[in-house]
């Protein structure tokens, strides 16, 4: 059903956007996650650029919203932390990709 016919529907695709995906730090942590099984906290610093403090600030945000799990463990003594997408967050990716090529069309 168009969205003139219903009424109820956003005016244009935008207005449908996950602000939380499209923040672009967040972006690049959710599409960097998409493509891999799971990445460890360092991969993910070195491929964003960000800060370790912006790097867990975001990845809270994520985690909160249950798009990301994380699992903090110990090797070798060492604090290790790997992050992974959830089925939810997935699933959020891919609306956002698909809200975007409707935006971008």
């Amino acid at each position: 059903m168009a969205a003139s016919d219903s009424g109820s529907e956003d005016p244009h695709p935008i207005a449908g956007i996950d602000r939380l995906i499209h923040e672009p730090a967040r972006l690049m942590i959710m599409a960097h996650l998409y493509v891999v099984e799971s990445a460890d906290f360092l991969f993910l610093m070195r491929q964003t650029g960000l800060t370790a403090g912006n790097l867990s600030s975001h990845t809270s945000k994520l985690e909160a919203a249950g798009y990301i799990e994380v699992v903090k463990e110990f090797v070798d003594r060492k604090p290790h932390t790997m992050l992974r997408l959830t089925d939810a967050g997935r699933g959020a990716f891919r609306e956002y990709r698909e809200g975007m090529m409707k935006v971008l069309l």
